[in-house]
C-alpha cells in the first residue's frame, strides 16, 4: 500500500498539475485550439510576489509602534454606511463619521455599497476621502476597502459583467475564466478598491441552495481548476499592481451544503466527505497564493464556522498553509449569540471567534467588536499574542497590495471601465457557457427567415440574464441596468428583423398574464422560443421550498406546446429548476444559466446558428424534486436506469451538452496496463469531428476504482480539455495520471492509494489498468 504525504494542499496540487493534454505533436501550441490544462495550472500555481516594501521586517516595525487600540482597529471592518450619509447615487462621506471610524478607532477595513452601484468617479471620491483620513492618523495605515466583485465589478457603473460563476464553469475553459478575472480585477482596482470577496469555492452539491450560481458546480476537480484560474486572474504576478486585487476564498467551509437547502442553514458533513469533496478547491487556491479567506456563516456538524478552531487553525493555516488573514462574514460573530446560541453575550462570542482564528470582524454596523475585544485583552481573556498574530497578517496583506506605498493605487491606471475589448471577452464567455441539452430532429439552429414568437417572463429583461450581485445586492432593480445591452427578445429582433418576431410576455415569474394571447400568437408562428427560469435573487431571499418551476411558467409552456409548433425552451436560471412536465414536448432545450449583459446576444447567436454551442453542464440536472444526487454519487438501489426506469435518471447528466456538429471517440489506449509507485499512466484517445461544421468538444476523463476500503464513487472527473475541431478533423488527446489521481480519503480521514483495478472512461469508451 502506498500512502502519499498527509498535507492536504500538497496532495491536491499534485493531483491538479498532473494534467497533460497535447496536440498530436505533443507541443504546447496555442494555435491548436487545445486548452492545455496542465500547462495552464503550472503557469498559474505560482503565487503573486510581494513588493520589496512588504518585508516581514517592515511589518514588524509597524506592529511594534502600534497601541493595543490601534491593533484592534485593524481587526475591525465596517460597512460604508458607518462613514457616509444617504444611499444610492446620493451617498456622501460624512466627515464626522469618517473621523470616528478611521481617526479614533483606526478601523482597518470598510466594505460594500449603500445601496446601488456607483460610478468610478464617485468611488474615487469616497476612496480618496477614506485614505486621506487614514493619512491623518498617527501611523498613517491605509484602509483596506473590499467589495463583492462576484461576476465582474458589479458595483461599478458601466463595468464589464461576466456570466455568473456557475455559467463560467459551464465553459470548461479555465483560460476564459482567467481572462475574465483579470478584467474584473483591473476594473475593480480602477475604482480604487483592492479586495474582492470572491470566488466561492464551496462545492455546489445542493441544487436547492440559493447561492448555487455563485459556485463552480458540483465537481471538486472542475471547481479546483476554475478556482485557481480566478485567483490567478485576480492576483496576477504582482499583487501590488494597479490591475490586481486580493482574492477572498469563501465560504470556508461546507456552507454550500445545507441539510435543508436553505441559505445559512446547518450542514452535516462527515470529515471524510469534507476532505474528499469540499476542502480540495480551497487547498489549491491557497497554494496558488490567495491572500484572504471568508468564513462559513452557518455551522458544520454542530460547530459554527466562526467558532471552529480545528478548521480555521489546524486545517486552514497548518495543513493548507494560508499565509494571509481570515475575515468573518456579515454580523457572524454576533450570530454566535443570536443564531447559534453558543455564547451568552457578544463579548463571549468575540472571545470565542478571535481565539478560534477570526482575524478581522465584519461587525459591520457598530463598534462593539473593537470595544469588547479591547476589554477582553485588558482582562487577560484574549492574549496579546493572538492580537499581534491577526494584525501581522492584515498588515502583511496591506503591504503586499502596495497600499502602504500608495493607498490610491489603481485609480490612476489606464484601465478603461467596460471597454469594447472587455465586453467581447464577456460575450465569448457567454457563448461558450450556453449548453444545448436537447435538439430533437435538429430543431436548432432556427432559420433566420422563420417567423418566431418569443414569450416567457425572462424574454425581455436583463435582470434574469445577470441575477443577484448585479448593481444591487439582489440584482432586481431594472433602472440600474445599462440601456445599451440587448435582452433575449431584442437580440433576436436584431438577428432576424423585428418584422419576423412576435412578442407576448405570457407570464411573470409566477403569475399568468396573457397566456391565451401567447397561444394565439404561437399558432401563427413557425417556431416559439419560450424564455423560462428565475428572476434575480441573492443569499437568503432566494430560498425556495421546491425546485419545480412555478406553475404559471409550466402552464404557459404546456398550452403553447398544444399548438404543435416547434418549441425551444431557453432556461435562464441560477439553479436547475425541475422541468420534467414540459421537457419531453420541447423540441430543443437551451440552458443559458445567468450569462450576463452579453447573454441576450449570445443566446441569439446560438439559436440561429452563428455560434456552435460548446457548453457542458457543471451540475447534474435533476428530473424530480425528491431525487437529488450528484454524478459522483455512490451506488444506490434503483441505479439501473434501463428500459422502463427512465424516471430514476437525472433529466440531464453532469458533463452533458450537445453541439451542431458530432464527435466520435475511438482508440482509447491506457498504458502501461500495470503500474505502481512513481509510474505514470498515459491515456490516449482519438477524437474526430464527424459533422459538417467547426466546433469545440470538451474531452472528459473519468476514473473509478472497482474495489476499495471505502465505497468508491461510480466515477470521478480527473481530466478535461476543451478542443477545437474543423469539420472532419481528428486529434489524439493525451492525458497522464499519477498515483495521486488514484487516491481517496480513507476511513481514518487521511488520503490513501490502494492497489486494485481502475477503469478509465472517456466518452463511451472504457479501459482498465491495475495499480500494484
Amino acid at each position: 500500500m502506498y500512502t502519499p504525504k498527509t498535507k492536504l494542499w500538497h496532495i491536491v496540487i499534485l493531483l491538479a498539475v498532473c494534467i497533460v493534454v497535447a496536440a498530436p505533436s505533443g507541443a504546447d501550441d496555442a494555435s491548436s485550439g487545445i486548452v492545455d490544462s496542465q500547462t495552464f495550472l503550472r503557469r498559474n500555481m505560482t503565487p503573486a510576489g510581494p513588493p520589496a516594501s512588504a518585508s516581514a521586517a517592515a511589518v514588524e516595525k509597524l506592529l511594534g509602534q502600534m497601541t493595543l487600540k490601534e491593533k484592534i482597529g485593524q481587526m475591525t471592518q465596517l460597512e460604508i454606511g458607518m462613514v457616509t450619509d444617504g444611499k444610492d447615487q446620493s451617498i456622501r462621506i460624512n466627515p464626522e463619521k469618517l473621523h470616528k471610524a478611521v481617526g479614533e478607532y483606526g478601523v482597518g477595513s470598510i466594505i460594500n455599497v449603500n445601496d446601488e452601484a456607483l460610478s468610478v468617479e464617485r468611488w474615487h471620491e469616497i476612496i480618496r476621502a477614506i485614505q486621506a483620513e487614514a493619512k491623518k492618523s498617527r501611523l498613517q495605515i491605509p484602509v483596506l476597502y473590499g467589495i463583492d466583485t462576484i461576476h465582474g465589478p458589479n458595483y461599478v457603473v458601466g463595468s464589464t459583467l461576466f456570466p455568473q460563476p456557475l455559467a463560467m464553469a459551464a465553459t470548461w475553459n479555465p483560460e476564459l475564466m482567467l481572462r475574465g478575472s483579470q478584467i474584473a480585477a483591473a476594473e475593480t482596482r480602477k475604482a480604487g478598491i483592492p479586495w474582492s470577496f470572491s470566488p466561492v469555492l464551496d462545492a455546489g452539491r445542493q441544487p436547492l441552495w440559493s447561492r448555487l450560481w455563485e459556485t463552480f458546480g458540483e465537481d471538486t476537480y472542475l471547481a479546483t481548476v476554475m478556482g485557481v484560474a480566478t485567483v490567478r486572474g485576480y492576483e496576477g504576478s504582482d499583487l501590488s499592481s494597479s490591475s490586481s486585487v486580493s482574492a477572498s476564498l469563501k465560504h470556508y467551509v461546507g456552507y454550500s451544503y445545507p441539510t435543508t437547502g436553505g441559505d445559512r442553514s446547518p450542514a452535516l458533513i462527515p470529515e471524510i466527505t469534507l476532505r474528499e469533496y469540499f476542502l480540495p478547491a480551497f487547498a489549491a487556491a491557497v497554494k496558488a497564493g490567495a491572500h484572504t479567506v471568508m468564513v462559513n456563516s452557518s455551522e458544520v456538524n454542530g460547530t459554527p464556522g466562526h467558532a471552529n478552531s480545528y478548521l480555521l487553525k489546524n486545517v486552514l493555516h497548518d495543513e493548507l498553509g494560508l499565509q494571509g488573514f481570515v475575515v468573518s462574514d456579515w454580523m457572524d460573530i454576533k450570530g454566535l449569540v443570536s443564531t447559534h446560541h453558543i455564547a451568552a453575550n457578544e463579548k463571549e462570542a468575540t472571545r470565542i471567534a478571535v481565539l478560534a482564528g477570526i482575524d478581522m470582524s465584519m461587525v459591520p454596523s457598530d463598534y462593539s467588536f473593537s470595544d469588547l475585544l479591547l476589554e477582553l485583552v485588558q482582562e487577560g481573556k484574549v492574549p496579546a499574542s493572538r492580537i499581534d498574530e491577526a494584525v501581522r497578517r492584515i498588515l502583511t496583506v496591506k503591504y503586499q497590495l502596495g497600499l502602504v506605498d500608495n493607498p490610491l493605487r489603481g485609480i490612476e491606471s489606464k484601465t478603461v471601465i467596460g471597454s469594447p475589448e472587455s465586453r467581447q471577452v464577456s460575450l465569448e464567455a457567454a457563448r461558450e457557457s450556453i449548453t444545448l441539452l436537447k435538439n430533437e430532429n435538429q430543431a436548432l439552429p432556427l432559420a433566420k427567415t422563420a417567423h418566431v414568437l418569443v414569450t416567457g417572463p425572462d424574454a425581455d429583461s436583463l435582470i434574469p440574464l445577470n441575477n443577484g450581485w448585479s448593481y444591487t445586492w439582489q440584482g432586481d432593480r431594472a433602472s440600474a441596468y445599462p440601456k445599451d445591452h440587448a435582452t433575449i427578445l431584442k437580440a433576436i429582433q436584431e438577428k432576424i428583423g423585428a418584422a419576423n418576431v412576435s412578442y407576448v410576455p405570457g407570464t411573470t415569474y409566477d403569475k399568468e398574464v396573457d397566456i391565451a394571447k401567447a397561444v394565439e400568437a404561437a399558432s401563427k408562428a413557425d417556431a416559439v422560443v419560450i424564455c423560462l427560469g428565475e428572476w434575480a435573487y441573492a443569499e437568503t431571499p432566494g430560498n425556495i421550498p421546491d425546485l419545480t418551476l412555478p406553475d404559471a411558467q409550466l402552464f404557459l409552456a404546456r398550452r403553447i406546446m398544444e399548438t404543435k409548433k416547434p418549441v425551444i425552451l431557453v432556461l435562464t436560471e441560477g439553479r436547475p429548476r425541475i422541468i420534467n412536465r414540459i421537457a419531453a414536448s420541447a423540441k430543443a432545450i437551451v440552458m443559458a444559466y445567468n450569462p450576463s449583459n452579453e447573454g441576450g446576444q449570445a443566446i441569439a447567436d446560438i439559436l440561429f446558428g452563428d455560434v456552435n454551442p460548446s457548453g457542458k453542464l457543471p451540475i447534474t440536472y435533476p428530473r424530480s424534486t425528491n431525487r437529488l444526487f450528484t454524478y459522483d454519487h455512490k451506488m444506490f438501489s434503483g441505479e439501473d436506469w434501463g428500459e422502463g426506469k427512465a424516471m430514476a435518471a437525472p433529466q440531464f447528466e453532469f458533463g452533458s451538452g450537445l453541439s451542431y456538429t458530432t464527435f466520435s471517440y475511438s482508440d482509447l489506449h491506457v498504458a502501461p496496463s500495470t503500474a505502481s509507485g512513481s509510474q505514470t499512466i498515459r491515456v490516449d484517445v482519438a477524437v474526430k469531428n464527424t459533422g459538417s461544421r467547426a466546433g469545440k468538444e470538451v474531452v472528459q476523463l473519468y476514473l473509478n476504482e472497482r474495489v476499495a476500503s471505502v465505497t468508491p464513487p461510480l466515477k470521478r472527473l480527473k481530466r478535461f480539455a476543451k478542443v477545437s475541431f474543423q469539420p472532419g478533423e481528428s486529434r489524439q488527446v493525451s492525458f497522464e495520471l499519477t498515483s495521486d489521481d488514484l487516491s481517496f480519503i480513507g476511513a481514518d480521514n487521511k488520503r490513501v492509494v490502494e492497489p486494485g483495478m481502475f477503469n478509465v472512461r472517456i466518452g463511451s469508451l472504457q479501459q482498465a489498468f491495475e495499480w500494484k
